[in-house]
């Protein structure tokens, strides 16, 4: 969803190394969210200092990662996607429930340099600003676009066979808004949409059978059981 943006897409391609080495970036990358998520306020603050700094380097013609527009379209789709896939493939949440990870997500967005006012007030308004963009002629899935998400479904990993990659393909076909799966030209025939519909009556069962040891990461244990985490609240 983010490279769907070409200002997004111009970043990733000049200045991201994660085409040359996938696992590193994505290891780095789920240790800094996961410090910023789970992490206690000290944890989380260093996490956002590393990633604004960072920021504070990319920045070509005609883009800048400090672009509050742009931030907010890489936040936005960040809580959507989180929205969307606990939905799918863990349970159903409550209208209020999704209302407030979506406030609380805010909170991430200050440490990254976005103010709580660029954010529509409510979830309503933030599903109307998904659904303009979504409709709207400033995403624009490109050439560039297409080969970055060919990297990022099918990193280049000499021990893993191409064919292990088709159901990470299929899955993602199934969550993306359909313009995007079009402008991707990823497949969703027969096949895909049979492999989604299995995985969307699995996963969530066996997710539901798992201890809480094996469905938590280390970090989100963590904070489980202390209330030092910067989003803790009493309740």
């Amino acid at each position: 969803m983010q490279l769907a943006n070409p200002a997004v897409a111009a970043g990733v391609a000049e200045h991201s190394d994660f085409r040359r080495q996938p696992m590193r970036r994505l290891v780095r990358t789920l240790e800094l969210t996961l410090a910023l998520t789970f992490g206690e306020r000290d944890e989380a603050l260093a996490a956002a200092r590393q990633i604004n700094a960072v920021h504070q380097r990319i920045r070509g013609p005609g883009y800048s990662a400090t672009d509050p527009r742009l931030l907010l379209w890489v936040h936005a789709t960040l809580i959507e996607t989180a929205l969307v896939t606990y939905g799918v493939f863990v349970r159903p949440l409550s209208y209020a429930d999704r209302e407030a990870y979506y406030q609380e997500s805010k909170l991430l967005g200050g440490l990254l340099g976005l103010a709580n006012s660029a954010y529509p007030a409510s979830l309503a308004e933030f599903e109307d600003y998904m659904a303009g963009v979504l409709a709207g002629g400033n995403l624009l899935v490109d050439g560039r676009a297409r080969e970055l998400a060919r990297a990022v479904l099918r990193p280049p990993l000499r021990w893993v066979p191409r064919l292990a990659y088709w159901p990470l393909a299929a899955v993602t076909a199934g969550l993306l808004p359909w313009r995007l799966r079009a402008g991707y030209e990823l497949p969703w025939g027969r096949a895909e949409q049979f492999a989604f519909a299995a995985a969307r009556r699995s996963v969530p069962r066996v997710i539901a059978l798992m201890p809480p040891r094996l469905r938590r990461v280390p970090p989100a244990r963590r904070a489980a059981a202390t209330s030092s985490t910067l989003g803790s609240r009493s309740d």
